[in-house]
């Protein structure tokens, strides 16, 4: 079996633009408001705990997984499972889950350029001082102005996707390599000069109590939302991981960049904590406060302590950083099959995948006024409506897109690309990808991909179906 195949799209320079690459597509929105809030929401110390072993037995595997396929083959997602595949002697329809994955990609990507572009309205919002002084009422008043207006919001996601589309089209070195070496140091500085300010608020000490303080008879309510978050947190299951792995060198070790990536990832997720709660508190908010943490609850935060503005504006700086990141490897792994496949130029090929996510974006935007009276799966009195104007239940657009790509299709592509990895490229092509000296510890990686991970997997499927 050859192994020193060339992808066609070039090579990251050296293992740690990978960790780079890697971790910025970890770090995104979850890391940075979904993390502290589930802290909240679950229990502190208890969810923490949780998070930090599904990490390690669910996450951690299926990196491994993803990187190692990726870098066997140098191919995009789908091409890769269908080559190896059949270098192994079965079906190349395996090929088929990659592509659903990158395909999850770009529905993912097509909202998620919506909330990025909220946190770069909140960057101008910020600088102005629109948010000092306020209530907290006034603060859910002007995030319901922003949602509603489906021209502001149209803007905002058209930018963002924008920006996301210049990086992807220049290119693996001239516009990924070079754009992460830029966008993820400044992710760490932004975050770290936001944990210094929390350290001066006079909380801090209560902030870190809140998430590390350890209750025993909460550690059941908040595992499978850990063993859920954990999964999604560094962004497996739709080729992301892959196609970064097809550009990394072969020298290097896989195993020990995966372990960095996650332990990076898991950093910025407890700084963001740390850095976040101290100001909540300092604001007397409560630290619980859900989903509207980012854009209700902390804006009133910054917008009455000392030097809130200044360290508002450095917030959300950080947090168009990191869904930026996360946006780009997103649109990756399409915008690479596409070129294998077609043989068009990379910019064109980027143009029109950023245009169709812009476009079924506008489905998310106008989720929040126009079509907010429009409901899908409804079901009303033991009927059931496949879509229904005005219902009081079922779900928005944007709903749907999000049930379907987090709570199913998510957690079936990180379900595939680990079985793949551990039971159809065989022992001894996975052996020679990930070069662990030490029998013991690649007979461990072995049985958590084969095992463990999927089974985490499962469990965490079934859970998010059943919410």
């Amino acid at each position: 079996m050859s192994t020193d195949k060339v992808s066609v799209h070039g090579s990251w320079a050296s293992r740690w633009v990978f960790i780079l690459a890697a971790t910025g597509s970890a770090v995104g929105l979850g890391s940075i408001w979904k993390f502290p809030y589930m802290v909240g929401v679950y229990g502190g110390g208890a969810f923490v705990l949780m998070f930090l072993a599904c990490i390690a037995l669910i996450g951690v595997p299926v990196m491994l997984a993803e990187t190692l396929i990726g870098r066997r083959a140098r191919q995009s997602p789908a091409n890769a499972l269908k080559v190896l595949a059949l270098e192994a002697g079965h079906s190349g329809k395996w090929s088929w889950g990659a592509f659903a994955g990158m395909v999850t990609a770009l529905l993912i990507l097509s909202f998620y350029s919506v909330v990025g572009g909220w946190s770069l309205d909140y960057i101008i919002d910020m600088g102005r001082g629109d948010f000092q002084g306020v209530t907290p009422d006034q603060v859910g008043a002007y995030f319901g102005n922003v949602i509603a207006d489906p021209w502001r919001l149209t803007l905002w996601h058209t930018i963002f996707m924008l920006l996301s589309a210049v990086v992807i089209a220049k290119g693996v070195v001239a516009g990924l390599e070079r754009s992460l070496r830029i966008m993820m140091p400044l992710l760490f500085v932004m975050i770290l000069v936001l944990l210094g300010y929390s350290m001066t608020t006079g909380h801090f000490m209560e902030g870190v109590h809140f998430m590390f303080d350890f209750h025993p008879e909460k550690v059941l309510d908040g595992l499978l939302p850990a063993m859920g978050h954990a999964f999604f947190s560094l962004s497996v299951g739709v080729g992301s991981i892959m196609i970064y792995g097809a550009y990394m060198p072969k020298n290097s070790s896989i195993s020990g960049t995966i372990v960095g990536v996650a332990l990076l990832d898991t950093f910025v997720s407890l700084v963001a904590g740390l850095a976040l709660f101290p100001i909540v508190f300092a604001a007397g908010l409560n630290p619980s406060e859900g989903p509207g943490l980012m854009f209700v609850s902390l804006p009133f935060a910054f917008g009455n302590v000392a030097f809130g503005q200044l360290m508002g504006v450095v917030f959300f700086v950080l947090v168009a950083i990191a869904a930026w990141s996360s946006a780009i490897s997103l649109l990756e792994p399409m915008v690479a099959y596409l070129v294998e496949r077609t043989k068009v130029s990379r910019a064109w090929v980027t143009f029109w995948l950023a245009f169709t996510c812009w476009f079924v974006g506008l489905g998310t935007v106008f989720s929040f006024n126009i079509w907010k009276e429009a409901k899908f799966f409804v079901n009303e009195g033991g009927l059931f409506h496949l879509y229904q104007w005005g219902a009081a239940g079922g779900l928005d657009f944007f709903g749907v897109i999000d049930f379907f790509t987090s709570r199913i299709m998510l957690p079936l592509g990180g379900l595939c690309f680990v079985v793949f990895a551990g039971w159809v490229m065989g022992r001894e092509a996975v052996r020679d990808e990930l070069s662990i000296r030490s029998p013991v510890l690649f007979a461990l990686s072995l049985f958590l991909m084969r095992y463990v991970a999927p089974i985490g997997i499962l469990v965490v499927f079934a859970a998010q179906l059943w919410k």
